[in-house]
């Protein structure tokens, strides 16, 4: 009973977050706000999901995105799909996230050449990614931040 009453306000929670991003006007300017948001999402997921916030040219989102799934410790992600949505959508910048459910958010390898592909791949079209969060359990990892983008 616990659990579907925490799954209800987790749930609405996420709606009121998300609908205060879509407001127009609503830009996303704060990287606090950003890690929220996908702290709601990606947290408590227990295998590997890859998800992309699609700008506009105000850094307004226009959608989030869950676009690839894996297994406990990775997920497969093709740049040309999420180049794709981005031009489908008209987005002129991402941000892309994926979580960590070991609760670490320490990026792999794998993750930063994943980061450099995707960058490449999209800068083609004139879309920067903005950044690239890890996020391990309640904690989290901004490739910005940490000069890795």
């Amino acid at each position: 009973m616990f659990q579907r009453f925490e799954s209800l306000v987790i749930n609405a929670a996420k709606a009121i977050l998300f609908s205060k991003l879509r407001k127009p006007g609503s830009a996303l300017t704060s990287p606090r706000a950003v890690v929220d948001y996908l702290l709601l999402n990606l947290a408590t997921l227990e295998r590997e999901v890859f998800s992309v916030i699609y700008l506009d040219t105000q850094h307004r989102v226009i959608a989030y995105r869950e676009e690839f799934q894996g297994t406990i410790n990775a997920a497969n992600v093709y740049p040309r799909e999420i180049v794709k949505r981005a031009l489908e959508l008209n987005a002129a910048a991402v941000i892309i996230a994926h979580n960590h459910p070991s609760g670490l958010p320490d990026p792999s390898q794998a993750d930063i050449w994943l980061t450099e592909r995707l960058s490449q791949a999209l800068a083609l079209v004139e879309i920067p990614v903005l950044d690239h969060l890890i996020i391990g359990g309640e904690t989290n990892l901004s490739f910005a931040e940490k000069g890795l983008l």
